[in-house]
């Protein structure tokens, strides 16, 4: 009896360790597709340098939608269809214009950029004295009395001593999304951000801001200063605090326009009805081309299917690829994504969403049952060849969010973040900025993580 029950443990071991050997085997096929067969880099060429931004609703939104769709039709999978959606429509408008005064006709030039979904100032622009505050906090503080009939300078950087740039960029960004609407309560005229930047540069970075229930009448304009104009800024304004500060800008929010998602899915071969998701969202702001953010992710997503195709895999479960639209001032395409998904009862089991720019991948963050989180943990090690083994629990990403509710495991991929803020929402956010290894090296382990999850299925299916 013994002598059968050591002989089934050294079977099973001997299985464990053949399956083991097998998918290291096919995941190093997967980065050498990755590393020397992929479209990626040209697709991002496209989308950034033939196309450009592609701010919700607008014609370059809707190209990107058409290129997509075709990329994807190109692939030759199972299924491609666009979802339509509602998108919210804002325009910049004509160049801002900004400058400090000292004293009459004694100016100095600042480059300024409307914050996403900002009010336009008066037509003959807005020009005040200026109050530096660090935080929503100190707005509070203050008061009306102080504040009334000024423009606020919110000047609180992001953290440098963060080593997770995200981390310090969630804890600065509140001046940004909140800062008009709060400062407008205590009657301000405007509102001046420092952008969220950890470099030192003259590029203002623009952002989404709300309103949140403000009536119109109460909405005040907002822009984004860079940071070296915001440390010239509050060092002229320590010297001299009656200085003016001068802003103009056109920009405004139309009504909404139809627009879509772009879906493809390569159909499960054993449980066609456990469906996995990976994305990236098609829509950026104006300023530069979007490259890193998002067109780095779409692109990588895409090639998750170029190279299981290209690998000839089958897989067992249905691989979806989805390309977002109105990531960046809406969330609409996530949100009706999910919604379509309750509606016809799909069960979804993973979804992996890159939005954190193409760099060198470093891995994954991941919202999942302990149960789950214990079963990715044990593939850590596949990773361990390609640098790409830091697997954390916390979020994943915005436009897979909405699908939380269905108990799924949901993952971000993580890449070395340190010079993704010198591009975020800046003029700086292009092609070139772009290295086409760190690229797919993203690609291939995004490919890795969605092959394992095929292969395996999930633990449990118990909401977290």
């Amino acid at each position: 009896m013994k002598k059968n029950i050591w002989l089934l443990c050294a079977l099973f071991s001997m299985s464990l360790q053949a399956q083991e050997h097998q998918d290291k085997a096919f995941i190093n096929r997967i980065y050498d597709t990755a590393l020397s067969d992929s479209k990626s880099y040209d697709w991002l060429n496209h989308l950034s340098n033939q196309i450009g931004g592609r701010l919700s609703g607008s014609i370059q939104a809707e190209q990107a939608v058409d290129y997509t769709f075709k990329v994807i039709q190109d692939l030759n999978i199972d299924k491609v269809w666009k979802q339509d959606i509602t998108v919210p429509k804002w325009v910049r408008g004509t160049p801002e214009f900004a400058y400090m005064e000292l004293s009459p006709g004694a100016t100095t030039n600042i480059p300024i950029l409307a914050l996403g979904g900002s009010v336009a100032t008066p037509s003959l622009g807005i020009k005040a004295e200026l109050i530096e505050v660090s935080s929503l906090d100190e707005l509070k503080a203050l008061g009306k009395k102080a504040i009334s009939g000024k423009i606020v300078f919110f000047n609180r950087p992001m953290d440098p001593k963060m080593i997770n740039t995200f981390g310090a960029y969630s804890k600065a960004v509140d001046q940004r999304s909140k800062g008009a609407a709060e400062a407008s309560k205590y009657g301000a005229v405007g509102v001046i951000v420092r952008s969220m930047n950890l470099r030192l540069d003259d590029f203002p970075h623009t952002g989404g801001m709300s309103y949140g229930d403000l009536p119109d009448a109460m909405k005040i304009p907002a822009a984004a200063v860079s940071t070296n104009h915001a440390n010239f800024l509050s060092t002229t304004l320590a010297l001299n605090p009656s200085l003016k500060f001068y802003f103009k800008q056109n920009c405004r929010t139309l009504a909404d326009v139809p627009s879509h998602n772009v879906i493809g899915e390569i159909k499960g071969s054993e449980f066609p009805e456990e469906i996995i998701v990976v994305g990236g969202h098609l829509d950026s702001w104006d300023v530069g081309d979007g490259a890193h953010d998002d067109g780095a992710g779409c692109v990588q997503s895409m090639a998750v299917l170029e190279i299981l195709k290209k690998l000839h895999y089958t897989p067992k479960r249905t691989i979806r690829v989805v390309m977002f639209m109105n990531e960046e001032n809406g969330l609409r395409g996530g949100t009706a994504y999910a919604n379509r998904a309750n509606e016809l009862g799909e069960r979804h089991i993973f979804a992996l969403e890159s939005d954190s720019g193409g760099f060198t991948p470093r891995g994954f963050s991941f919202d999942a049952a302990t149960e789950n989180m214990t079963q990715i943990m044990e593939w850590k090690a596949y990773f361990e060849p390609y640098m790409a083994h830091t697997f954390t629990e916390g979020g994943s990403g915005a436009d897979i969010g909405p699908l939380k509710k269905e108990g799924i495991v949901l993952a971000g991929l993580r890449p070395d973040s340190q010079r993704y803020f010198d591009h975020h929402h800046a003029a700086t956010d292009t092609f070139d900025a772009v290295n086409k290894r760190e690229l797919d090296m993203g690609a291939a382990a995004m490919t890795a993580l969605v092959y394992l999850f095929d292969r395996y299925g999930l633990e449990t299916t118990e909401i977290k």
